[in-house]
């Protein structure tokens, strides 16, 4: 995908040192990096952090940024890579101090309660979270964020079956960490 008119200016204004271009980037781009980080860690200090990272990072490389991928497919790849790396920091904590009984989704409302207050969504998140890093990104970009699978195998730099094969093993694994919390109900 290549750079719309609007974002070449503003990103050729950014990289001149124009602060408001910049902001003007933030400011289009902002939900869909929240999306991305939220989507692959969840609600978390840690997501706001990334996500402020995110456009440091690419405020810093504005200057090697050619223009091959649109300004939000650079975005959510930064997104999707400091997410990974957050991931890998958690994972490499939590062998230090988890069991296996940790497996199980902590503090998920049981069925009536969650259908009573709607709170699929959260528990879907959760469940989301479950997933193992390469296949939580591909369903956050592809489910979550919209991106077609050439688009999501574009930003992880896979090639298009893998995308598709990992999409297929995420929601196998979706429906099997989410089934119990619904007794198998469709």
């Amino acid at each position: 995908m290549k750079l719309n008119d609007n974002d070449q200016e503003l990103t050729a204004r950014a990289w001149e040192g124009d602060n408001n271009a910049f902001n003007a980037i933030i400011k289009k781009f902002e939900r869909q990096v929240a999306a991305t980080v939220i989507g692959m860690l969840g609600y978390c200090t840690e997501a706001e952090d990334i996500g402020q990272e995110t456009f440091i990072r690419f405020y810093r490389s504005l200057d090697k940024f050619r223009g091959d991928a649109s300004v939000g497919t650079y975005l959510t790849r930064i997104a999707i890579n400091l997410s990974l790396n957050e991931l890998k920091r958690r994972q490499r904590g939590r062998k230090l101090f988890s069991s296996k009984s940790e497996e199980k989704i902590e503090n998920v409302p049981d069925k009536n309660s969650a259908m009573k207050n709607k709170d699929i969504k959260e528990i879907v998140q959760r469940g989301i979270e479950k997933l193992e890093p390469k296949l939580r990104s591909v369903i956050v970009l592809r489910l979550i964020n919209g991106y077609s699978t050439k688009e999501t195998a574009n930003i992880l730099s896979l090639p298009l079956g893998t995308v598709l094969s990992r999409l297929a093993r995420a929601q196998m694994r979706l429906k099997e960490i989410l089934t119990p919390l619904y007794g198998g109900e469709s």
